[in-house]
């Protein structure tokens, strides 16, 4: 499936059924309080995207209805009756899903996606948690220049509630920025890097000092 919107839909739905099993109404209502917290669900999205991933084999149906429906039919709710059909993930969409989780780009940084990857961070390898939350950061302290320079260039022409409302972007991206600075340092202090780890000491596989057996006592004249 391509990227973009879709993309991201596609991990919403991927990420979701990975949790467990569901209903297509069980399915929609997650994602609404999923994608609904970062921007606007539209239903006749997921639809199709559905049937898509049907098509892919990324996913499967399961119920009493399955049988009986198409792919092309069976994300479709008759009005007052409540899908039977179960989504469930096939084992090529645990690999897609881990595919997606994978992708620190650009992408993952965006207004549109960063929210979603960020809620399966679990599912995420700790680098590539670190990589995304630098990279949203780097994006948004670009967008603060931005901000900052307009600002002071146009100030003087700014009624008082242009200003107030150019004012509350200004802190609001201030706010994630520093709340991505602790998210960071967190998985920092986690995740040490690699030049800092200590190797684990392991007694067992060190070396006999020379003129010693292994078991570390001199070795007598008879054993030599």
């Amino acid at each position: 499936m391509a990227g973009g919107r879709g993309g991201v839909l596609e991990l919403a739905v991927l990420g979701s059924l990975h949790e467990t099993p569901l209903h297509g109404y069980e399915l929609r209502k997650r994602l609404n309080a999923l994608l609904g917290m970062f921007r606007a669900f539209s239903y006749g999205s997921l639809y199709p995207c559905l049937r898509q991933l049907l098509t892919d084999g990324l996913i499967v149906e399961d119920g009493d209805d399955a049988a009986a429906t198409t792919a092309a039919d069976s994300a479709i709710v008759l009005p007052g009756r409540r899908s039977k059909i179960v989504y469930k993930l096939t084992a090529e969409g645990k690999e897609r899903l881990q595919e997606l989780l994978t992708q620190a780009g650009p992408s993952a940084w965006e207004d549109e996606s960063f929210g979603v990857h960020f809620a399966f961070f679990r599912h995420t390898e700790a680098e590539v948690r670190l990589r995304i939350l630098e990279g949203r950061r780097s994006r948004l302290e670009e967008r603060l220049d931005s901000v900052r320079t307009a600002l002071a260039r146009t100030r003087e022409r700014l009624d008082s509630y242009t200003l107030e409302l150019q004012r509350h972007g200004l802190e609001s991206v201030e706010r994630e920025v520093r709340w991505l600075n602790e998210l960071i340092a967190t998985e920092r202090r986690a995740s040490p890097p690699e030049g800092e780890r200590r190797p684990a000491r392991d007694e067992t596989s060190r070396a006999p000092a020379p003129g010693t057996g292994t078991t570390g006592r001199h070795a007598t004249p008879e054993e030599n």
